[in-house]
């Protein structure tokens, strides 16, 4: 209930008001039925803007920090993603794949929609990056369609760390579904689903028109992180 008092009265109209984003191809996404819309992830208002357009309510799979967070920005965020029917989903451990993939198996198994983000992560400079196989089980075990989603313009309105949204044009992309019910039964075999995941990414840089990086996007940001460290251990000090 609560989503639908934040979508329609509290948050979908200061949403629309603040970004007026503008949407294309809407008509793609399944009016009824399971389906995975697989989008690329760009900044923290990603994860309402596109449940405050679609017609039907949509669940995504959300880190597990979104939910732990301390003090009153860390409750707030946690009530916010909880209100809006979003899945936490801890990815840490060896186990935190098969976690993610039960979890989004259970809203599919409902007919509901699925909201993923291959990437796993928001990306950290706006490009984008390789995309995990998670999506691709998900969709052969659920034998549902994909739909590729570029949102465009919400790295400028709200990069990282930004608290208070910019004035930016945005946009949200749909394309049309793509059906990989050719690879039915073939969930474990690895070369499937790394061709099934590069489609999808392929579809989303179509989409997005985003320069394409062809590595995880967490190892990328590690490896700038541990730059940054040692550049500052080597800084002199005063």
């Amino acid at each position: 209930m609560f989503y639908y008092l934040l979508k329609y009265v509290l948050l979908g109209p200061l949403l629309r008001l603040v970004f007026r984003p503008r949407i294309e191809g809407l008509e793609h996404v399944p009016a009824e039925g399971a389906a995975i819309i697989a989008g690329n992830h760009l900044s923290f208002s990603d994860h309402f803007l596109m449940p405050a357009i679609l017609k039907r309510r949509i669940t995504f799979l959300a880190k597990a920090e979104y939910f732990t967070g301390p003090g009153v920005k860390g409750r707030l965020t946690a009530f916010f993603f909880r209100s809006a029917g979003q899945i936490p989903v801890d990815r840490s451990g060896k186990d935190a794949g098969q976690a993610a993939i039960r979890e989004g198996l259970g809203v599919l198994s409902k007919d509901e929609l699925l909201g993923i983000y291959p990437e796993g992560t928001r990306s950290h400079d706006g490009r984008l990056y390789k995309g995990k196989v998670g999506v691709a089980v998900m969709a052969l075990k659920a034998g549902v369609p994909v739909v590729p989603c570029a949102m465009i313009g919400t790295f400028e309105a709200q990069p990282p760390g930004k608290v208070i949204p910019n004035i930016h044009p945005v946009a949200i992309r749909f394309g049309e579904p793509l059906d990989f019910s050719r690879y039915e039964g073939m969930e474990n075999e690895k070369a499937v689903l790394r061709a099934i995941t590069d489609e999808i990414m392929y579809a989303i840089l179509s989409l997005s028109e985003q320069e394409y990086v062809d590595r995880y996007a967490a190892d990328v940001k590690a490896e700038e992180t541990a730059a940054r460290q040692r550049k500052l251990r080597r800084a002199p000090r005063g």
